[in-house]
């Protein structure tokens, strides 16, 4: 399994005997007898933009197959994909030529190709990485080396006089600046992907919830057909269950990933441990003052990157997300809960691992979480001149967040199975950057080609 610890920016990535096979650069994973994958139908389980990339990704590379996605919403991009900052990450906190780093600079050409090809929002307005001291500007200086080993192209470390040109309500005693850092409307990247498939002969089907997939199930004594996928209806009365057979099943379920994945045999862990960030909104004429996105520097103590403050593709400006476990993996009000899915937390004694050796992290969150002035002052840190009336509350996005039995958190892509079902356990931070490109090497690997690009 593959263990990671701390932030993204200084992930301590280790991988044990039990490697993840597709997580090999680009060789097929699995015992195949010498032949390729033969796909007549494939099913992909997840509606967001993974699933859908996936979906379109097959479609590409097997032209006359029949491709089937199942979203349990109404809409595609109802969760993650559609409640997250919308940021496009450039590659800089990732370890150098590692798949996470591989993936994000690739993908990141993809997706602004198609988005423009599309017609879909995508911005180049820059970030910046605001070191507030001398020690975090040595961090600094170490996410720039990484930066500039990934190709990250313009990026450079700029003073305090430069920082407040770029961004005069900012403040810091250094930055790095990476001018092609964008935001996209990824939901409506969703909206368009899900066009694609559907005007290439794939199936997008909408209300409609995998409950149950079983392998070696084939329809007749051929082994096409032999992934039964059984699935309901929903609505506002829950329609009997469906069972077809497909030939490859990839599952890209989000925060419902280990349950799917469990219920066709594979292993309890990673568990998902959900946890909810909230975004506020910055009053017009205060969000006019910022240019594009104003980060902190990653502190290694903490899971997690704390407040900073993010352009949108619309024009708002938001203040987020902090990070507080979610009562509910999709439960987005401020009150009320989800039995199963807090039952399937604190029973996790991985969780409260996570728990005892994260306190300083929970003090932090918890405060944020508890109060509108100590989540401003955390922004205020980066931009000093915001006012409480100038903030309103936003939405809330819950976070998938994978997590070991030993209560480390997985912070890199996580993907197990077999030859004929695929899992996506894990798809962190900068997934929706690399979608396009995580598809790629999901479809090669799954029907045992050599990747493209």
């Amino acid at each position: 399994m593959l263990h990671a610890t701390g932030n993204p920016a200084y992930l301590d990535v280790t991988i044990s005997p039990g490697v993840l096979r597709l997580l090999r650069p680009w060789r097929p994973a699995y015992e195949r007898e010498g032949r390729l994958i033969s796909v007549g139908r494939a099913a992909v389980i997840g509606g967001g933009i993974i699933g859908l990339a996936v979906a379109r990704e097959l479609l590409e590379r097997r032209p006359n197959s029949e491709v089937v996605v199942f979203e349990k919403e109404d809409r595609v991009a109802t969760h993650q994909t559609g409640r997250n900052s919308g940021v496009v990450h450039a590659g800089l906190y990732y370890t150098p030529g590692g798949l996470k780093a591989r993936l994000c600079r690739r993908g990141v050409g993809l997706l602004r190709e198609f988005a423009h090809a599309h017609g879909v929002a995508y911005q180049e307005c820059g970030k910046v990485v605001v070191a507030k001291n001398e020690v975090e500007l040595a961090r600094l200086k170490n996410i720039h080396e990484r930066a500039v080993a990934n190709g990250v192209p313009g990026i450079r470390l700029i003073g305090p006089d430069e920082l407040s040109e770029l961004e005069p309500a900012a403040a810091g005693v250094a930055a790095l600046h990476s001018p092609t850092t964008a935001i996209a409307d990824f939901a409506g990247v969703a909206e368009a992907l899900a066009g694609v498939i559907s005007s290439h002969g794939g199936e997008v089907r909408l209300s409609t919830e995998v409950t149950g997939i079983v392998e070696g199930a084939a329809s007749s004594s051929s082994t096409r057909g032999a992934v039964r996928v059984t699935a309901r209806q929903r609505g506002a009365a829950d329609g009997p269950a469906t069972t077809e057979h497909f030939d490859q099943v990839i599952t890209c379920a989000g925060t419902q990933s280990d349950r799917l994945a469990r219920g066709s045999g594979d292993d309890a862990f990673p568990k998902i441990v959900p946890f909810y960030g909230d975004y506020f909104m910055l009053a017009k004429q205060k969000a006019a003052q910022v240019n594009g996105l104003i980060y902190p520097v990653p502190d290694p103590k903490y899971p997690f990157l704390g407040v900073h403050i993010t352009r949108r593709y619309d024009g708002e400006v938001m203040l987020g997300p902090n990070a507080f476990l979610a009562l509910g993996r999709e439960r987005y009000g401020r009150f009320g809960l989800k039995t199963r899915d807090v039952w399937d937390v604190v029973r996790s004694p991985g969780f409260w691992k996570f728990a005892s050796h994260n306190i300083p992290a929970a003090v932090r969150e918890t405060r944020t979480a508890m109060s509108k002035r100590v989540f401003v002052e955390e922004a205020k840190q980066y931009m000093p001149g915001i006012t409480l009336d100038e903030v309103t509350r936003g939405h809330r996005g819950i976070r998938a967040q994978a997590m070991n039995a030993d209560g480390s958190l997985v912070d890199d892509f996580v993907i197990t199975g077999s030859a004929r079902v695929v899992h996506v356990r894990n798809a962190p931070s900068p997934a929706a950057t690399s979608a396009l490109a995580i598809a790629e090497h999901i479809v090669a690997e799954a029907l045992g080609e050599e990747r493209s690009g």
